[in-house]
């Protein structure tokens, strides 16, 4: 794999990163990018939390694929997030495989990468990372930090752990939890790559192979949950790839069968395999309620002073508008102001990312206000 290009920090060389498991990581590396200019009072600051395959390129191109950062059309100079008026941060999250220190990085204590020893990680220990890089960066508080599904995990996590840092808050199609049906199409994809004979136990690195077969798999059964059965039946219905009638084989008949092997090559090219299974696993053990005895709300009462807007899309089946309305809830309750919508979006979980004009016209006004209450021009 090409690594990242960006910028890095070398973070916790002093004292160590006790993670939630209670393993330590010293040093942390983290790979990230910045758009705009932190000003004179510090006070413009926005942190971009990304997905599960995701990155920190967010309105810059990707240095393996070439491509358009993964939030271009919201992020940049006149653009929504305005670069002209914002600092913008986004880092690629711990366990990752972008310049972050993950299983794919190098073991200071063998010289050789981490591979299964890197210790199984949570959301909050990504959290405590970017708390790190924004100290580094000199900001203390946020204006505004955004994230959306895995993203957005990291916006409640930040809720619950370091609100004080927080001036305003956006969670885009998310959860505070992982449900059974969540973990269990994670597992799905975790045993694809482990029973790849080129998983080698986690220990590929060295070796001209690697399980990409098995991650592919991953990313096919993935990208099922990320769309609705409408987007999938309008975008290729039973359409043929290339042929007029079916072969009776197993070759890729049907168009969208074509469509996922794509989505499955093209992501070994640009992730790691270990790194899939320890976000995974993270993601999985999400439960901030489970903190505070199962009251969710409990994990919000020092965020009163926080604006909040949760959006959630009705093609949704990954993570419902249901799961979005608990944290609404959960957060009237711990006395936190909060705007919600449901947006009537056909492109199932990855609406966040697309061209919604209903989703831009809210997160605008929000943020609007956001800066206005924070003493910025809006």
């Amino acid at each position: 794999m090409t690594p990242a290009t960006g910028q890095r920090a070398t973070l916790f060389e002093a004292e160590p990163l006790k993670l939630d498991s209670g393993a330590l990581l010293s040093p942390v590396n983290v790979g990230f990018e910045t758009y705009g200019t932190l000003n004179a009072e510090r006070s413009n600051a926005i942190l971009i939390c990304h997905a599960l395959t995701g990155d920190q390129f967010v309105a810059s191109d990707h240095p393996i694929t070439g491509k358009p950062g993964w939030w271009t059309r919201l992020v940049g100079p006149g653009k929504l997030i305005d670069t002209d008026k914002y600092f913008v941060v986004c880092s690629n999250v711990l366990g990752s495989c972008l310049g972050t220190t993950g299983p794919s990085e190098t073991n200071p204590a063998t010289g050789k990468p981490y591979g299964i020893d890197f210790p199984v990680i949570t959301i909050r220990d990504m959290v405590r990372v970017q708390a790190a890089l924004l100290d580094h960066l000199g900001v203390e508080t946020l204006m505004a930090i955004i994230g959306g599904s895995m993203g957005g995990m990291q916006v409640l996590e930040w809720l619950a752990t370091y609100p004080e840092r927080l001036h305003s808050a956006v969670a885009l199609a998310t959860a505070a939890r992982h449900t059974a049906q969540n973990i269990a199409f994670h597992e799905v994809g975790r045993q694809s790559v482990m029973a790849d004979p080129g998983w080698r136990e986690g220990r590929y690195y060295d070796h001209d192979s690697k399980p990409d077969k098995g991650l592919s798999v991953a990313r096919m059964t993935a990208h099922i949950t990320y769309l609705s059965e409408d987007a999938l039946t309008q975008k290729f219905g039973r359409n043929l790839q290339a042929r007029e009638a079916v072969t009776f084989g197993f070759d890729a008949d049907f168009q969208v069968e074509s469509y996922l092997r794509h989505q499955g090559s093209t992501f070994v090219d640009r992730f790691d395999a270990n790194s899939y299974l320890y976000i995974t696993r993270a993601m999985d053990y999400l439960d901030i309620a489970g903190r505070h005895d199962g009251r969710l709300a409990d994990a919000f009462k020092g965020a009163s002073h926080v604006r909040c807007c949760v959006i959630s899309f009705t093609s949704d089946w990954l993570y419902p508008t249901a799961e979005n309305k608990r944290i609404v809830h959960a957060l009237n309750a711990a006395g936190v102001p909060v705007s919600f919508a449901e947006i009537e979006a056909p492109h199932g979980h990855d609406s966040f990312l697309l061209d919604v004009p209903e989703m831009d016209h809210m997160l605008r006004g929000f943020m609007t206000a956001a800066a206005r209450t924070r003493g910025l021009a809006p």
